[in-house]
C-alpha cells in the first residue's frame, strides 16, 4: 500500500481511524506552508474543517 502521508511536496490531509474503538489520527500539510497533526475523534474532526475552511481547496477559491 502507499504511503499517504501529506508531505511538503505532496501537500493534503491524511485521516485514518483502524477500527471504531481507535482514535482517529490525521495530518495535514498545506502548499502555503502550514502544518497540523491531530488525535481523538473530536480534534481530527476540528482539524479538517479547519484545513478545509482556509487551506487545501479554500487557497484556491475566488474572493467575492
Amino acid at each position: 500500500m502507499a504511503d499517504l502521508t501529506p508531505t511538503p511536496d505532496r501537500p493534503g490531509l491524511h485521516v485514518t481511524k483502524p477500527d471504531p474503538t481507535t482514535p482517529a489520527t490525521a495530518t495535514a500539510i498545506c502548499h502555503c506552508g502550514a502544518t497540523a497533526t491531530a488525535t481523538g475523534d473530536n480534534q481530527v474532526r476540528a482539524l479538517v474543517e479547519g484545513y478545509t475552511a482556509n487551506h487545501g481547496p479554500a487557497h484556491h477559491r475566488k474572493s467575492r
